[in-house]
């Protein structure tokens, strides 16, 4: 399965990779400049937690690196790259600078009373720009673990999915000052899609040994859902109820705000505003697929568009929906572009 995906992009996969090395390089996202040899030696460092993790999907991460022509190191950088920043801000110390940019993600779980009896996980994946043109939709289909959907980009295993069980998972990404040498998210997403509930999906995540900040939000087929603020050294969960969950790119838990790094105002500003609207816009009964990529295309603070200094945009959107398997998708901005259904068959 690697190797496919490897080979497939290879040419995207290795101008991909430089893009997010460079990036790591120039200190806008990692806090400080870094030559290139330190960059991948740091990425090498972490190889150990990947294979621990789950020996298959280090395999099939490894399998991709070779198929389009990168180290493994490289693969850890350009799959898990808002990880791989949280570890290099710890390594190389001091305060956390405003240009640090992680705005990303705005996701929501609709229970199932909400929606006539089979709720919904939605999220826009919001990433610098030029991360859109590597965005791709995966069929992955391993022999000991339940056929999966999933939404990532050129070289990471995988960014948010919905497996056959009817097991949804997605992300929001945090900045943790507790960054470390751990595994990275992709690899931590798709152990999840291998589960065949919620409760065995959270289970996965608590247990693995995190290179870095990511909020988790996990919801199944029998309408069990829980959200996870997922630090390295906290990991605050909470398990859905009545109400819609919304949550985008800073923290709620102060157990996982206390080891939150700084964020620039207008990033800050961004998060709040969004978590706000996507709140507004989820309070509705009968709730449907039509409803939630509207909510996607929100013009106001939801669909973001890329401006100076920061260039993040929405890159991409899913909602999933699974008590009926459905699941629909969008390349690039959810505005500007229409959502396709995708079948399991």
């Amino acid at each position: 399965m690697g190797h496919a995906h490897g080979v497939a992009y290879a040419d995207e996969i290795r101008q991909y990779t430089e893009e997010r090395v460079d990036l790591v390089m120039n200190g806008m996202w990692s806090g400080g400049p870094m030559a290139r040899n330190d960059v991948l030696a740091l990425a090498e460092s972490m190889q150990p937690a990947h294979e621990k993790h789950s020996p298959a999907l280090y395999a099939e991460m490894i399998a991709l690196a070779e198929g389009a022509g990168i180290s493994a190191a490289e693969a850890i950088v350009v799959g898990g790259f808002t990880d791989f920043v949280d570890t290099v801000r710890a390594v190389v110390g001091g305060p956390l600078p405003e240009t640090v940019v992680e705005d990303d993600c705005t996701s929501v779980i609709v229970p199932d009373h909400r929606a006539n009896g089979a709720g919904y996980f939605a999220q826009t994946w919001d990433m610098h720009d030029t991360a859109t043109d590597h965005v791709l939709l995966l069929r992955t289909k391993p022999d000991d673990a339940p056929a999966a959907l999933v939404f990532t980009t050129t070289g990471a295993l995988g960014q948010i999915g919905m497996n056959e069980a009817g097991v949804c998972v997605g992300i929001n990404n945090l900045t943790a000052t507790d960054g470390c040498p751990g595994v990275t998210w992709p690899q931590v997403v798709r152990a999840a899609l291998q589960t065949e509930t919620a409760e065995d999906a959270r289970d996965t995540i608590l247990d693995a040994d995190l290179a870095g900040g990511h909020n988790f939000l996990i919801f199944d087929a029998h309408g069990s859902g829980y959200n996870i603020e997922a630090m390295p050294t906290a990991r605050p969960v909470t398990t859905m109820g009545d109400a819609a969950v919304a949550h985008t790119n800073h923290t709620i838990d102060a157990q996982a705000g206390a080891v939150e790094g700084a964020r620039a105002d207008v990033l800050q500003d961004s998060s709040r505003r969004r978590l706000r609207t996507a709140h507004q816009w989820l309070d509705r009964t009968n709730i449907g697929h039509e409803d939630l990529m509207a909510l996607t295309r929100e013009p106001n603070a939801v669909c973001q568009v890329a401006v100076e200094p920061y260039r993040v945009e929405s890159s991409g959107a899913t909602v999933m929906r699974p008590k009926t398997k459905d699941f629909w998708a969008v390349w690039g901005l959810p505005s500007m572009n229409e959502f396709q259904h995708i079948e399991f068959a």
